[in-house]
């Protein structure tokens, strides 16, 4: 018997679920590709020994890539968020985004080559934009708000006013 988790984020890709599963598990810490379902015949849409499944474990997140085809498209209605520690890290999973054929966008938000996005948000943002002073808040928003990758750098210049 196949143990599945009770609550599985599906993820829909146009035929390239495996190779999406394989660079989050190359890419991110306690990542890692499972089961690869392939057809045990042909069918309307493809041929046995198609990849029709692959489970993947993102970040410690059960995820299932289902090769469902052309018909819908990731967008920026659902997205991963990753919490970076310091700049070298949010450089880290920027670059490999962005560098694998992804694209960047604003405020620490990106898409992987595969439409799906992700927002690298460094913690020195998230608690500068949460400080209880609101000018220091306002100040690093604002700040954010000029910015694709985050540089914390700037951020905490404009924490200190």
């Amino acid at each position: 018997m196949v143990k599945q988790a009770k609550n599985t984020i599906c993820l829909w890709y146009d035929g390239n679920a495996e190779d999406a599963a394989r660079f989050y598990a190359q890419t991110f810490p306690d990542s890692s590709v499972g089961a690869v379902l392939r057809a045990p015949g042909d069918f309307p849409s493809g041929k046995q020994g198609d990849v029709l499944t692959v489970e993947f474990t993102l970040m410690g997140i059960p995820c299932l890539g289902l090769n469902g085809g052309p018909a819908f498209q990731h967008n920026e209605a659902f997205s991963f968020q990753v919490a970076t520690a310091d700049q070298a890290e949010t450089d880290r999973y920027w670059n490999a985004i962005v560098g694998n054929g992804g694209q960047e966008s604003a405020c620490g938000w990106c898409k992987d080559k595969w439409g799906l996005s992700w927002q690298i948000t460094p913690i020195a943002l998230t608690e500068a934009i949460t400080d209880p002073d609101p000018a220091v808040a306002k100040r690093t928003f604002d700040a954010m708000m000029q910015m694709t990758k985050i540089d914390i750098a700037a951020i905490e210049a404009a924490r200190r006013g």
